[in-house]
């Protein structure tokens, strides 16, 4: 439970820092980019060293640590797109409803129990995602074709759920304890490089202007989204609950714990609508868990 909460907090603040960085003005591309390195120097502290060599890009795990990298980078630039476009409630409603992609892929994959209140504490969140972060019509939206309408929202559903299903899958097969923070530095590592790569390619074509502020809200956030995802590592390895148990109670504490701080710190009016995902959440929250818990 302890690590399951540290994933909550921690993953929370990385979305509510969002908030932060749109309050000052703060850029988001080059933010991302240097939270990445910052992921990449914490995580070699917490190893003790820097764990990307020779024998490392023999494992197995390595290429799937690269293929995460690239999934960081561009779901960031995904949601960053659908948010401008769309709006923060589509892009917060597409990223959490794909909570049922890895749900469903190890409830084949693992042959994991497909209890009656497994499933409608599924239904449930899916339900409850969509009211806590419904906000009506978002001014500032830019119009877009019915394609773009559908698509973008697809691939911000399909690359998230990818992403979870991705990581536990490498976590069951590849990962233990003493190589969980080599496999989270070459993920973090690769979204980095990747991320400097485009944030060049903007700074040259004078898309981009280097704020240096960047540099410290990156290393703010890089901290607490290293110690997210070494969390969740952790909370796959404890082994207390089934794999397609997990991940949605994982992602609905996100979302009803970064809503209520919002409602508290940022001082976000919470409606009716709102409130009824919050209690939906606790209720999806508590039905996922007591059927996919092993204790």
């Amino acid at each position: 439970m302890f690590f399951l909460a540290g994933s909550i907090i921690f993953t929370s603040m990385l979305t509510l820092s969002f908030k932060v960085l749109q309050r000052y003005g703060i850029p988001v591309l080059p933010t991302i980019v240097f939270n990445y390195l910052t992921c990449v120097a914490t995580g070699s502290v917490v190893n003790g060293s820097f764990p990307i060599n020779g024998n490392a890009a023999q494992s197995p795990w390595f290429l799937w640590a690269v293929l995460m990298g690239c999934f960081f980078i561009s779901l960031f630039n995904v949601i960053g797109y659908t948010t401008q476009k769309m709006g923060v409630a589509v892009t917060s409603v597409a990223n959490k409803l794909s909570l049922v992609i890895p749900a469903v892929f190890f409830i084949l994959y693992n042959g994991e129990s497909l209890h009656w209140l497994k499933i409608l504490g599924i239904v449930l969140a899916l339900a409850a995602v969509w009211l806590t972060c419904y906000n009506g019509n978002e001014p500032g939206k830019k119009p877009l074709n019915a394609l773009w309408m559908v698509l973008l929202p697809a691939i911000l559903f399909i690359g998230s759920g990818a992403l979870d299903t991705i990581y536990k899958f490498v976590e069951e097969q590849y990962l233990n304890h003493e190589n969980l923070n080599a496999f989270l530095i070459t993920s973090f590592a690769a979204a980095g490089l990747a991320g400097l790569v485009i944030l060049f390619i903007r700074y040259g074509s004078g898309k981009e202007k280097f704020d240096k502020r960047t540099i410290l809200a990156g290393i703010l956030i890089g901290i607490p989204n290293y110690f997210s995802i070494w969390c969740l590592g952790k909370v796959y390895k404890q082994n207390w609950m089934e794999s397609s148990a997990i991940i949605p109670v994982n992602n609905m504490g996100i979302v009803l714990f970064s809503t209520l701080v919002a409602w508290m710190l940022f001082k976000e009016k919470l409606s009716a609508i709102n409130w009824a995902g919050i209690l939906l959440s606790l209720i999806a929250i508590a039905l996922i868990a007591f059927s996919g818990g092993r204790i």
